[in-house]
């Protein structure tokens, strides 16, 4: 059973009775072994949310395609939105960056070691600097400056890059450029960015600058989907870390780049391992 091939069946729906009985019953006519089951009914709107992995015990397994078919009336009955994925399949990935390197370098070596079930489709960027970390990885690093005058047509260009090499999520990785409305409405819930959490919200040039400037207690970090809300999109991880008045500027900094970095890596871990769903405003994560 270790070796075999492993699906994973995301769902959600409308909360009933009977929805759990229902998919325990389609895998267990068809030879399943459910190895990881998280299930969650959200009394406040109404919903039912779950992801099942599973491999089949028989000989024969069926592609994900006849799955899919064999699921559709199950499905039906019970209004699901839902999808079935091979849990072998890596993410394809497209990661956006500036000039800061820490989240991108923490990405490319959790992928090394094989914590990150992740491809790596492009490098994409608005500054040459991280062009030789990306090549050394193996990486396509793509150059795209942006102006005010020539945001919409690298916007679409961005969009033609990301149709091309078939990419499943994006990631801001400390990429200083907003993207325009459009874009956020393009890439919904397929976009996650990063951003530091401090209260009260430093916003601007200098963010632990500011933080030392005012007393800060903690340093945390933001992972969220975007939107065209500014870094209001239903959030997917958070971390925080204590702090002191003997904290300078730049030990504020070193502490919130690694927080930075790890809360981003967790987020990009439980989307490409399908454990986030969006629920309104606000994520299950699994």
């Amino acid at each position: 059973m270790k070796n075999k091939p492993a699906y994973i069946l995301k769902v959600t729906c409308p909360g009933r009775v009977g929805i759990v009985a229902a998919i325990g019953n389609f895998l267990a006519d068809r030879g399943c072994f459910i190895k990881e089951l998280h299930q969650y009914d959200d009394l406040n709107s109404g919903r039912f949310f779950s992801t099942i992995e599973f491999v089949f015990e028989g000989e024969h397994t069926p592609s994900v395609e006849q799955l899919k078919a064999a699921f559709e009336v199950t499905a039906l009955r019970f209004d699901m939105q839902w999808e079935i994925h091979d849990a072998s399949r890596p993410a394809r990935v497209l990661v956006m960056v500036s000039r800061y390197d820490h989240c991108l370098r923490d990405l490319l070596y959790r992928r090394a070691t094989g914590e990150l079930n992740v491809e790596f489709t492009a490098i994409v960027s608005n500054h040459e600097d991280l062009r030789p970390m990306a090549e050394h990885a193996g990486v396509e690093y793509v150059h795209l400056p942006v102006t005010p005058e020539n945001k919409p047509r690298q916007e679409a260009r961005l969009l033609e890059i990301i149709e091309a090499t078939d990419t499943d999520l994006v990631v801001l990785a400390r990429y200083m450029q907003v993207l325009s409305d459009s874009l956020c409405r393009r890439l919904a819930g397929r976009c996650i960015n990063i951003h530091h959490s401090f209260l009260p919200g430093f916003k601007g040039a200098k963010p632990y600058q500011q933080a030392y400037e005012r007393g800060v207690k903690l340093i945390g970090a933001t992972a969220h989907y975007v939107t065209a809300d500014l870094d209001e999109g239903p959030i997917i991880e958070q971390m925080v870390e204590r702090v002191s008045h003997a904290h300078d500027p730049e030990h504020l900094t070193q502490v919130g780049r690694d927080i930075e970095a790890q809360t981003l890596a967790r987020a990009v871990k439980y989307h490409a391992h399908h454990r986030v769903f969006q629920n309104g405003l606000r994520t299950v994560v699994f």
